[in-house]
């Protein structure tokens, strides 16, 4: 089962975690090329390359929820998040990616 998350929801979540409620961890995910071409970020949100996945998904603890974002919310996105499940690390990824994320009204940095 895909575990996809919309805009609004994640919105949600970010402000529960701002206020303390929620403890999430927000990875973008996007090509590296797409990440220069275009280096605005969701707050609260690092930067992995999705091509070294095999490195920084070891530091990420069992226990955490992860919510990743791609572009557009299509293969980068349902790759990792297939890859960080299969490690047992409990992942979302934002449907329609960073693009729906501004689109919804959602800020970027």
């Amino acid at each position: 089962m895909e575990n996809i998350i919309r805009p609004e929801e994640l919105s949600s979540i970010l402000e529960q975690q701002s206020s303390g409620k929620s403890e999430v961890l927000l990875l973008d995910v996007r090509r590296k090329a797409d990440y220069a071409a275009e280096p605005a970020i969701i707050p609260g949100a690092a930067w992995q390359d999705p091509e070294e996945i095999e490195k920084w998904s070891k530091t990420i603890p069992e226990s955490k929820q992860v919510v990743i974002y791609c572009v557009r919310g299509g293969s980068v996105s349902k790759s990792v998040s297939e890859y960080l499940n299969s490690r047992q690390i409990k992942t979302s990824y934002l449907e329609g990616g960073i693009k729906a994320w501004q689109e919804s009204g959602g800020k970027v940095t």
